[in-house]
């Protein structure tokens, strides 16, 4: 998948005027992207339309317009866009009531090394993408991870996007010994990655 390019962008005003639809626009594909992981996080797979809303919403918050500043954020976010082959994925943890999500963020430490992606077959580990640097005695409430994904699940994953096969089952596991969750992909969320996958 392409990454995100300065000329994509648009100045603030020029967002200001289209941002409504935008948002909603990505915001219902985000729906179809989005899978509860326990009850305390949620993954949401990225794309290029997922990571181009973050920047103008970044970029639109801080009020961003210098070209240096401006180009970090594309950088940073363009990390989180799925290369060939990949899938890309924010995992957050959702705790509302701040003690009790300041106490499992402890409890949690190394969190990132115990997420997977699964199918029948195979355990994929998650890849970190680092934003910000690791921390040793607690987690963090976001995490952005890739998974390289196999030619077998890749070519399964394409046959059922073009009808020739039902879809594969593949999931995302967690098994912290703090936190341990596993969750089945929808049928629609897997379209939306197929499709990722053949762009």
């Amino acid at each position: 998948m392409k990454p995100i390019e300065r000329g994509e962008l648009l100045g603030l005003a020029e967002y200001e005027a289209i941002r409504e639809r935008f948002r909603a626009r990505v915001i219902a594909e985000k729906r179809l992207r989005r899978v509860a992981l326990g009850p305390k996080a949620s993954a949401l797979f990225e794309n290029r339309d997922t990571v181009l809303l973050q920047i103008q919403e970044m970029l639109r918050t801080e009020r961003i317009t210098r070209p240096a500043a401006i180009d970090h954020e594309i950088e940073t976010y363009n990390e989180n866009v799925p290369g060939d082959g990949e899938l890309s994925c924010t995992v957050m943890i959702e705790i509302a009531d701040r003690a009790e999500r300041e106490a499992f963020l402890s409890d949690a430490a190394g969190f990132e090394r115990h997420v997977w992606l699964v199918t029948d077959d195979r355990r994929i580990r998650a890849r970190l993408i680092p934003h910000g640097g690791q921390l040793q005695d607690r987690t963090t409430a976001v995490h952005y991870f890739k998974f390289d994904l196999p030619d077998e699940l890749l070519t399964a994953l394409r046959s059922a996007r073009e009808g020739g096969s039902a879809w594969p089952a593949v999931g995302l596991q967690v098994d912290h010994p703090a936190y341990a969750a596993q969750t089945a992909l929808p049928r629609e969320t897997l379209a939306q990655l197929a499709d990722d996958l053949a762009s």
